[in-house]
């Protein structure tokens, strides 16, 4: 079972999450299969950047709770993206939630369009954004994502750019992506490897620094008994106790 549709135009290889089982939620299957793509993205000469889509009405509903991925493999995954020696470009026409704002966050150029909305869920879980932080914090302005880490309230594609999140909002999301491609396919494949090392090298060294911290800190909270009972009452469609 594959959980990506991939196709391939002038330069651009386009990888579209295509989970709809669980709103293309991020399992243990779909990062791996994910990680092995870029990967041969990397390694294929014919390719110029990537652009990370995604199928039906959700861009990634975060971490798979059913079936979550192990904390290390994703914070591969968002580094894999990070540091791929290619533009990887974004385009979110759904939703976006917890894990996936890592995933989106990671990427090196986002655009959003009207029908996307955006929220970090994770405290009403009894969990928190921490691994995504890496990719995240860097980009987003810090009182924004204070608001947005402690109330997990949705905000939409304005919002997002508003707040750093994503690169642009845009009505029409594919007529606002033509002058990027554009730009990336005039570019060289060293230049665009040389230029994306600048601007993703504090979020690398953030990487090198809090990887293994913050993959502790999860995977400790998944294991806490308020994470047991926010992620029962999420799946049981219910309040979890704390909820005053």
């Amino acid at each position: 079972m594959t959980y990506l549709q991939a196709a391939h135009d002038r330069g651009i290889t386009t990888l579209a999450l295509d989970s709809p089982a669980n709103r293309n939620a991020l399992s243990a299957a779909l990062v791996a299969e994910l990680g092995e793509a870029l990967a041969r993205c990397a390694e294929d000469a014919d390719v110029r950047a990537v652009l990370l889509t995604h199928t039906g009405g959700t861009f990634c509903a975060g971490a798979d709770l059913k079936a979550p991925p192990d904390p290390a493999a994703f914070v591969g995954l968002m580094r894999t993206v990070v540091e791929l020696p290619k533009p990887v470009v974004a385009r979110v026409t759904g939703h976006v939630r917890a894990g996936g704002l890592g995933l989106l966050a990671a990427c090196d150029i986002a655009v959003a369009g009207p029908g996307s909305s955006y929220a970090f869920t994770e405290a009403r879980l009894g969990l928190a954004p921490a691994v995504i932080s890496m990719p995240v914090l860097p980009c987003m302005d810090p009182r924004a994502a204070s608001r947005y880490y402690l109330t997990g309230e949705r905000f939409d594609a304005a919002e997002a750019a508003r707040t750093g999140l994503v690169t642009l909002a845009a009505d029409d999301v594919d007529a606002a992506l033509a002058p990027v491609l554009d730009g990336l396919r005039r570019s060289s494949p060293q230049g665009l490897a040389a230029s994306k090392a600048l601007v993703t090298a504090t979020v690398s060294e953030t990487f090198d620094r809090w990887s293994k911290e913050l993959t502790a800190r999860s995977a400790s909270l998944f294991a806490s008994a308020e994470a047991r009972e926010g992620v029962t009452a999420f799946l049981e469609r219910r309040d979890p106790a704390w909820v005053l």
